[in-house]
């Protein structure tokens, strides 16, 4: 019977339900309804304090107010405190652009919120069983989920200021509906459960009848597989955090940086979750869009012969590989060019975090620090232009004959992809590039006498 596998199911994980506030979710469904009724008979037994929450959705018009309706009246009956809310689910996906059921999962879980702040409950319970479990574990392996992902539902999560749980996840369809009928349940039905355009739908209406026709308990084992993969996972997930704490060179909200050789060294199972740490934590809510792929992509980058590299991820995050180094990292696409001027002595703060300073001096200065410049005032055009770098960009290289493309100076000195934008090219006011800051400068040749004035440069950190 139900009642005694959801006992020994809740057992086995260690949840006494004694003393609980608990949110039950209420469709109006075998399920939910059957949940329900569940907890409810429970409540004096083992002094539970139950509220049932349902959201209409709105649709399916009138049918689905009405199954708001049958969920009040079943709970008024029962003297069950009951919330609900009508939602513009259809308004809502307009306004974010989400799926149906994205949508109506934000909508559904932030009434939740309320309700349980509303009434200090510490638990929602919702009514997934393991029929839903199969569904969802094979939906997921046939997209390519990954890590978590592929365990399907968990019987309880953090929610809120409590948490989740779904003590049905040990019971079949088969169970519910023997026990709606043995109790005289009469649950509302949706007709889109019956529809094969949804992805569930289609597993449910052909795989799983083949599966329970091959065991008849096959939802048993898909939960203990789930069980022991979670389980799994989370040790390996430790072991990730502390692998990628010696791996992680910097961290920021919307970039990191890794060293490759350091990734490299760590064991495969480990690598790949190392990557999925590192999107976890930039996009805070993955995108539908991304994938395994991406991940494989991530694995060709880093191993590939040629030192530089990137990938375009969803929702404008780029990966670049520069050398021993890889970003992850959002808005490089967005990243804006720079140009000041300066004619007299004073400072120009850089995007990069540096600065350069301009001063008049005595013309004994010797020219040998690469972080410094120094010119006769009266031979170059002023004022001098600090701006970003240009496609084509040349200059000359003191102590070199001809002239030399900026990009491949950049690659010489092993210059990452991320800096280069951000590294200060100087000119005169005609546009001849005089220096490179910290890495080359021209082969201008000037003329020292009593008379002239002399201008030097200094770069160095804000």
């Amino acid at each position: 019977m139900l009642e005694q596998k959801v006992d020994a199911f809740l057992k086995r994980h260690n949840m006494n339900l004694a003393n609980k506030g608990i949110l039950v979710g209420v469709s109006g469904g075998p399920d939910s309804l059957a949940l329900l009724h569940y907890l409810w008979r429970l409540k004096d037994e083992r002094n539970l304090q139950i509220v049932a929450g349902h959201v209409d959705h709105m649709f399916r018009g009138d049918e689905s107010y009405e199954d708001a309706l049958f969920v009040k009246d079943f709970c008024e009956k029962r003297g069950i405190l009951f919330e609900m809310s009508r939602i513009n689910v259809p308004e809502y996906i307009k306004k974010s652009g989400k799926s149906p059921q994205a949508a109506a999962r934000d909508c559904r879980y932030n009434f939740f919120k309320k309700i349980m702040k509303k009434h200090g409950l510490r638990y929602l319970a919702l009514g997934h069983h393991g029929d839903d479990q199969i569904e969802t574990i094979l939906m997921r392996l046939t997209r390519g989920s990954s890590g978590t992902a592929r365990a399907g539902i968990s019987f309880q999560r953090a929610f809120h200021d409590g948490k989740i749980i779904r003590p049905f996840l040990g019971i079949s369809r088969q169970d519910i509906e023997e026990y709606c009928k043995r109790h005289g349940l009469e649950p509302r039905l949706d007709p889109s459960n019956e529809k094969n355009i949804y992805v569930r739908n289609r597993f449910r209406h052909h795989l799983l009848p083949f599966l329970k026709s091959e065991n008849p308990q096959v939802h048993e084992h898909f939960q203990r597989f789930s069980e022991d993969l979670e389980c799994d996972e989370k040790y390996l997930q430790e072991l990730t955090v502390e692998k990628m704490n010696t791996v992680i060179m910097n961290k920021e909200q919307d970039r990191v940086t890794i060293d490759i050789d350091a990734f490299r060294s760590m064991p495969m199972p480990l690598q790949r979750r190392g990557i999925q740490l590192i999107l976890y934590y930039l996009y805070k809510e993955i995108p539908v869009s991304l994938s395994a792929v991406h991940i494989d992509h991530v694995f060709s980058l880093l191993s590939s012969s040629h030192p530089s590299g990137t990938l375009d991820f969803p929702n404008n995050l780029t990966v670049i590989r520069s050398y021993n180094q890889c970003h992850f990292q959002f808005g490089i696409s967005q990243r804006k060019s720079f140009r000041f001027e300066i004619a007299d002595p004073g400072t120009v703060l850089l995007p990069n975090g540096w600065k350069i300073t301009m001063e008049y001096i005595d013309k004994g200065f010797v020219d040998t620090d690469k972080n410094c410049f120094v010119f006769n005032a009266k031979e170059v055009p002023l004022p001098l232009i600090i701006r970003s770098r240009k496609n084509g960009d040349r200059m000359t290289i003191k102590g070199m004959k001809g002239s030399k493309k900026i990009k491949d100076i950049f690659i010489d000195c092993k210059i990452p992809l991320l800096e280069r934008d951000e590294w200060p090219v100087v000119t005169d006011q005609n546009g001849t590039i005089l220096w490179l800051p910290g890495l080359k400068k021209s082969n201008l040749i000037f003329n020292e006498n009593e008379n002239s004035s002399y201008i030097k440069l200094t770069y160095t950190k804000q």
